[in-house]
């Protein structure tokens, strides 16, 4: 069992890379994510949303115990909060729009999952996996707003005209 629980935190080993390990963790989800918009699979994210938080909560006590508080090469974490980013955005048919679409959206998560800003990091404060999953949803939650702020205003931009 322990060995589907490393599996799955760590992105299927995705956060395995010595350096930065969540932003690798993000990126993996980032390709999953880019063929479930362009192939308009919504329903895909919104699972890979649900399961990946409820795979966060579920494993989370494993590797607090086997590597310590909130460890780096769980990633499963970043995947809610990467795939939250992305929950209510669409693409157009131009691949060069999606492609500044999702390197936004991912910008702005790791900005605000490394940074903390505007309370998220509060919320990394809470002990066990609602903490480790906590802080991760809510950057992906501030992610969203901002990017649906970006293509509001700035839809040019973004090829959405």
């Amino acid at each position: 069992m322990n060995i589907l629980k490393y599996f799955l935190g760590t992105g299927f080993y995705s956060g395995l890379i010595p350096k930065a390990p969540g932003t690798t963790g993000s990126l993996a989800v980032l390709l999953i994510i880019f063929w479930i918009i362009y192939a308009q699979i919504y329903l895909l994210l919104f699972v890979i949303l649900i399961g990946s938080c409820l795979i966060s909560l579920w494993v989370a006590p494993y590797f607090e115990e086997e590597f310590g508080e909130d460890p780096g090469k769980m990633v499963i974490d970043e995947w809610a909060g990467q795939s939250l980013t992305f929950i209510s955005i669409s693409f157009t048919s131009d691949l060069k729009s999606g492609l500044i679409i999702l390197i936004a959206g991912f910008i702005l998560f790791r900005f605000f999952d490394i940074l903390k800003p505007l309370g998220i990091n509060k919320l990394q404060k809470y002990k066990g996996g609602f903490g480790i999953l906590g802080d991760d949803l809510l950057a992906g939650l501030y992610a969203l707003i901002c990017l649906k702020t970006l293509i509001f205003t700035w839809p040019n931009l973004f090829g959405m005209v």
